[in-house]
């Protein structure tokens, strides 16, 4: 245990630096995952004949091995960030997607009804009625696809990315535990910070009434 604080310590301003770029990576595969899954959820629920091949085709991607997508985009992109930002962006899109397309499709009915009595238009209707309903669902798949893009971005250390993978291959490379665990642990604790700050967004962006009932429930 000794040993392990003390190479905490002494590899400390790598971990910081390992962690500003793993985080800068995920964030930045987030974002394009958010920009392109979002809006395509919500044409798939007006175009429902091609869900079921846009969906297989994104989760077709979700089982390639990390590594192996890696080395597609390599000969193609090259090595560095951009290859790993576009792996990590395609395993995020599924959950995110997913939950765009059911959230929306999941809104009662009845309460369209209500908008188009109003006379609201379907542009309308999207902003104010379908994605606020759908808005937790679409949040818990931007959770699920966080935890999953910092996970995989510690494989970017494959490709000369950076982030924490360095400091994990350093380790296995010198079959040193404590350099390994320099890595894994702060990519774990990353994962868990970013869940949690995900969670009070959510919970702070519901209104105070709805709030109220769903911690009753």
């Amino acid at each position: 245990m000794n040993e392990w604080l003390t190479t905490f310590a002494d590899r400390w301003t790598d971990i910081v630096d390992s962690s500003l770029q793993h985080i800068t990576l995920s964030l930045i595969a987030l974002f394009w995952a958010i920009l392109i899954a979002v809006p395509l959820g919500i044409l798939l629920t007006r175009y429902r004949k091609l869900a079921g091949l846009v969906m297989g085709i994104v989760s077709v991607l979700q089982t390639i091995p990390s590594l192996a997508l890696l080395g597609f985009l390599i000969p193609v992109f090259g090595i560095g960030s951009v290859p790993a930002i576009l792996a990590m962006v395609a395993y995020a899109l599924l959950p995110i997607l997913r939950n765009t397309y059911t959230g929306i499709l999941d809104v009662d009915a009845p309460l369209l009804e209500a908008g188009r009595g109003m006379g609201m238009t379907r542009s309308q209707q999207l902003r104010m009625v379908e994605l606020p309903l759908a808005r937790p669902m679409i949040f818990a798949g931007i959770r699920t696809a966080t935890v999953m893009t910092i996970g995989v971005a510690t494989l970017a250390s494959f490709i000369g990315a950076g982030g924490l993978g360095d400091l994990i291959l350093r380790g296995i490379s010198m079959v040193d535990t404590g350099v390994i665990l320099a890595g894994a642990i702060p990519a774990a604790v990353l994962a868990i910070l970013f869940d949690l700050l995900l969670a009070w967004v959510d919970r702070m962006v519901t209104p105070k009434g709805l709030r109220i009932r769903k911690e009753v429930n």
